[in-house]
């Protein structure tokens, strides 16, 4: 797991928290706050997999032109 996919997975799971407290309580602004972070770090936590999926794919291309 990269250091962008962690932060991602922080954030994401950080705005279901608050979009959960936001519901409970019945504040609407601290639950679309919270739904708009959980996007936000379910967003970069997959440009973080896609990001290590590309680095994987470059190393098994470079290994394969080197044999």
């Amino acid at each position: 797991m990269t250091t962008q996919e962690t932060r991602g997975t922080i954030k994401k799971l950080t705005g279901q928290v608050k979009e959960a407290a936001g519901i409970v309580t019945g504040d609407k602004k601290l639950e679309h706050k919270g739904a708009k972070q959980r996007a936000q770090g379910e967003l970069e936590q997959n440009v973080g997999k896609l990001r290590r999926k590309a680095g994987e794919l470059a190393d098994t291309v470079a290994d394969a032109i080197k044999k």
